[in-house]
């Protein structure tokens, strides 16, 4: 990720969270957590220029007002203070995708909003050499085979990196690099899924994080905010003593089995999988860097979700 993307990223951030503020106050009493993170959108936010700024509020603004139908121990009034916090990088590091977490720690209740500005990648995880990527996925070590596999992929990068060469440089890096590395990747998780049928369950949970939480992406060129509901564990959409939700999130089941995982037709750097229940992934592997690097890293979209996870799209006024 470029820094202007990183900053445009932390900067929707910061807007969403001082929106959410706002909006709660008129309501009932919140606080926001200072921390470093909010530290850092912060100075991300003065980073962007005044047309930007207004964007981004246009975008959290039409966001609220969803939340609040789907989470009204939200806006529950309470004695109770309301807490509102932007996680640090090390938090997320730790299974958990939400950038904002909103919590009422006398009732044991929060939920957690994952925000996305222009685009709607899942992960940006990596292979490389010594990474073993079946165990920080799904709990399973990756097998000899996968490592005797990628050795010689990972030693010859290591040799043109050693010789300062550019990607662009190396002749044929489809058939010699993405392809080879690609069916490693997929004859692994293949091997790992026949000896452990909770695979499927605990791919999706890796690439979304262990909590519920709601997706919210700001699409500035079609002036609209989408929001998505991630209800796995039915941890979202829980009725105050006084209200109910205004909009009901059924749970998402979490997969069970994969059914297909296969290059995607025409292309030698990109391989789809596909789950029962409505789950579809693609993993598109690149060079994230102009020189030759000894690791590659995923783009990895979802392609396909099941019919409850929710989508709601709010136009800017």
């Amino acid at each position: 990720m470029s820094e202007q993307s990183n900053n445009q990223g932390r900067a929707y951030e910061f807007i969403c969270l001082l929106t959410l503020s706002q909006e709660i106050n008129k309501i009932r009493k919140a606080e926001i957590e200072v921390n470093s993170a909010y530290h850092a959108a912060e100075h991300a936010w003065h980073t962007i220029s005044d047309e930007l700024k207004s964007i981004l509020l246009q975008s959290a603004t039409a966001a609220v007002s969803a939340i609040f139908d789907m989470e009204p121990m939200i806006i529950e009034n309470s004695d109770d203070i309301l807490s509102l916090k932007l996680q640090t990088d090390n938090e997320g590091k730790e299974g958990d995708v939400r950038d904002i977490v909103i919590a009422r720690k006398d009732v044991k209740w929060e939920i957690g909003l994952s925000l996305k500005h222009n685009h709607f990648a899942v992960k940006h995880s990596r292979l490389a050499k010594g990474l073993d990527f079946g165990n920080k996925w799904f709990g399973i070590p990756c097998s000899e085979s996968y490592w005797n596999d990628i050795k010689p992929i990972f030693d010859y990068l290591t040799e043109q990196k050693a010789a300062n060469k550019k990607w662009s440089e190396l002749p044929s890096k489809d058939k010699t690099v993405y392809v080879p590395i690609l069916q490693a990747f997929m004859d692994e998780l293949n091997r790992s899924n026949a000896l452990d049928s909770s695979v499927p369950q605990k791919m999706v949970e890796y690439l979304l994080g262990e909590f519920d939480f709601y997706k919210v992406i700001s699409v500035d060129s079609k002036r609209f905010t989408r929001i998505q509901s991630y209800n796995m564990h039915g941890q979202l959409n829980r009725a105050s003593k006084t209200i109910k939700p205004q909009i009901h999130i059924p749970v998402a089941c979490l997969p069970t089995r994969i059914v297909n995982l296969e290059f995607k037709p025409n292309s030698t750097n990109t391989v789809e999988l596909y789950m029962d229940g409505g789950w579809q992934f693609s993993f598109r592997i690149h060079n994230a860097a102009t020189k030759v690097e000894t690791s590659l890293k995923f783009d990895i979209q979802i392609v396909g979700m099941p019919a409850t996870i929710i989508t709601i799209n709010c136009s800017w006024s």
